[in-house]
């Protein structure tokens, strides 16, 4: 788990719970992780003792300076009388990560006290064929391979160094040679290379010292040499002090009004924007989630764009005001249409088709199939024109149309079965089944309803009516095939069996999507009853869990399974959807302090939360977790607006 993470859309780092730098993502959000999620080590060595902050030694409190992306971190070490202060960011606009760090001394008489300070880079993910060396001419360490290099600094300027081998023939790495408070590595390293740099301090009796740490990181040397000589001359105190600024000014910059909602709940809000906005690649892609450790469970990650996340991500922005971080992602969607008009299960940030687990081919019935999750087809196209309603912004519309709209359209008013008239089976949201899902169903309505809009718009009329008829036909096939008598709900799904399809009646949080969409009015008994059966059988410590017996990450063998942060402000969203009264409203804040609870003290929240512990589970942050909290904040202030 990561609970800051600091970044500019081209550059991110994260850290985990014990302060250590885990993730540098360069030169994409997402892609590559420079440090295939190793950590960074920070130690100080006083009074001939030497302690990692990462030990249990230390206590640590994670956070944030308010309204910004610069970290606000307290260390105390009782037992060395030490204590310290640090701030830390990724420049707004040059990939440089800074380090502000005041070392305090809790004892009246003067300290000598050594800070080191150690890099795991593992270039291009990986530990093979790296150099580190001392460059007399910036006097800094470099690490580089082909075009990746991390130019590493600091003032006061390191007194030693060390470079040497890691993780081969039983070296562990450089930073067990400070262990004993002195460096004495090589100038140059090749190979599996790591580093260690000594700043060296003096303290008066209860006194404080100062100093400042930076990573560069570039294409080439001439890259990092440039952005070390901007530190330079800025200095890196007014670096920091610059970029704190730029994010206060950026997360206040649309004025929107939080006065309905409680002062933390507004904090919460803000700290969403920001942290939803380190996820987003300069190119448009909205990553998942960057958080490398859960590569030891699954063998993969979650730093990836899915075009359905995507979109709702995009669609929490818009709702913010930030048009245009949601214009560089539809513009990234149209360099990623299928030629057939659909979006296959997820993308690199640099727009190749990641990894993944939807076959093309069923090997039992020798028959090809289409590997997609319809609703990241469909959700992009109804993002697109909830993106044009609130910015009209016609230019950009027509520009998407022929070349997303349409051919996105054009499949999926083609991709239905012939025998209920509803979209063709493909893979449900959670990605683990395929079948006919009630969610994916109402994705599509609204896509084809978005597409039908944008067809008006542009008069192509004939267009239109298929569209809209298309989508009025799913959702009378949704009444007739989804919608179950005998459960008095929709079902999740329908599973094909060979011989026809068989009814999935589990109780699945991802019915909401039955009003959320806009496929059917929230007071519709055929939505009151589903709503009702998720909020009875789907409650656990925390919130909503996904679906009935889910397995995924099980804590806990009683209830349905982990609660999800955005299955949880799903039911927020129903209650502020159906709200007559400001009573009403009440029940939807309630839910948003609940997972607001949840977050960790640096107000990162996760995928999921921990019924025993009410602590984070899975990765984080979660990008969907973020977004779901804020336009579920923007939409419960516009509700109260109105009932007032």
């Amino acid at each position: 788990m990561r609970d800051i993470p600091v970044g500019n859309g081209s550059l991110l780092v994260t850290f985990d719970d014990k302060y250590q730098i885990r993730d540098i993502y360069f030169p994409h959000v997402g892609q590559e992780n420079q440090t295939e999620g190793s950590a960074f080590r920070f130690g100080i060595w006083v009074d001939d003792e030497f302690s990692w902050l990462s030990s249990d030694d230390w206590s640590r409190d994670l956070r944030y300076l308010d309204e910004t992306l610069v970290t606000d971190v307290r260390l105390v070490n009782e037992s060395l009388g030490i204590e310290i202060i640090c701030n830390d960011t990724v420049a707004s606009h040059e990939n440089i990560f800074l380090r502000r760090f005041s070392v305090i001394n809790n004892r009246d008489t003067s300290r000598n006290v050594r800070v080191f300070l150690h890099e795991d880079f593992r270039l291009y993910e990986n530990k093979v064929g790296d150099t580190v060396y001392f460059d007399p001419l910036t006097k800094s360490l470099i690490h580089y391979q082909k075009s990746r290099y991390f130019l590493i600094k600091s003032d006061p300027l390191f007194s030693s160094f060390a470079t040497g081998r890691k993780d081969f023939q039983g070296h562990e790495g450089t930073w067990r040679d400070a262990e004993d408070g002195v460096l004495q590595g090589a100038a140059i390293t090749e190979g599996s290379a790591d580093s260690t740099i000594c700043i060296e301090l003096s303290l008066e009796p209860n006194g404080s010292a100062e100093a400042f740490y930076w990573i560069a990181a570039g294409k080439s040397y001439d890259e990092v040499k440039l952005l070390d000589a901007q530190v330079a001359d800025r200095t890196p105190d007014r670096y920091i002090d610059y970029t704190g600024n730029y994010w206060r000014a950026w997360v206040n910059k649309n004025d929107t009004d939080l006065s309905a909602l409680p002062a933390d709940t507004q904090a919460m809000f803000k700290r969403s924007l920001l942290i939803v906005h380190t996820q987003i690649d300069n190119g448009g892609a909205i990553i998942a989630a960057n958080d490398w450790d859960v590569t030891l469970r699954a063998t993969d990650h979650y730093s990836y764009l899915w075009t359905r996340d995507g979109a709702l991500v995009a669609n929490a922005l818009d709702l913010a005001g930030f048009s245009h971080l949601t214009r560089k992602f539809f513009r990234f969607c149209e360099t990623l249409v299928h030629p057939d008009g659909y979006f296959l299960q997820k993308y690199n940030a640099d727009s190749t088709v990641a990894s993944g687990w939807h076959a093309a081919w069923d090997p039992h019935s020798q028959t090809s199939l289409v590997p997609i999750q319809e609703d990241e087809t469909a959700l992009v196209l109804w993002a697109l024109w909830e993106h044009y309603q609130l910015y009209r912004d016609i230019e950009f519309a027509h520009r998407l149309y022929r070349s997303v709209t349409v051919p996105c359209a054009d499949f999926m008013a083609a991709f239905i079965g012939e025998d209920l008239g509803l979209p063709q089976p493909s893979w449900n949201l959670w990605e683990d089944r395929r079948g006919i899902h009630t969610f994916t169903c109402a994705t599509v309505v609204a896509g084809l309803r978005a597409a039908a809009n944008f067809a008006v718009l542009f008069a192509e009329h004939d267009r239109a009516l298929k569209y809209s008829d298309t989508a009025n036909r799913i959702q009378v096939g949704m009444r007739e095939h989804l919608y179950s008598e005998k459960d008095g709900r929709f079902l999740r799904s329908l599973q094909s069996n060979g011989n026809g399809y068989e009814p999935d009646a589990t109780v699945d949080a991802s019915l909401f999507g039955t009003f959320y969409f806009g496929c059917f009015d929230p007071s519709d008994p055929l939505v009151t009853t589903t709503m009702s059966a998720i909020e009875e059988y789907l409650s656990v410590p925390g919130g909503i869990a996904r679906f009935e017996n889910d397995g995924y990450m099980r804590i806990s063998d009683d209830g349905a399974g982990n609660a999800w942060v955005i299955c949880t402000i799903w039911l927020a969203e129903y209650y502020i959807a159906k709200a007559q009264n400001l009573p009403d409203l009440d029940l939807a804040l309630a839910i948003l302090r609940t997972v607001q609870e949840s977050a960790l003290p640096s107000g990162v929240m996760a995928e999921q939360i921990d019924p025993e512990t009410n602590g984070p589970v899975s990765v984080s942050p979660l990008t969907w977790s973020h977004s779901s909290f804020v336009a579920a904040c923007i939409n419960y202030c516009r509700k109260k607006a109105k009932l007032l």
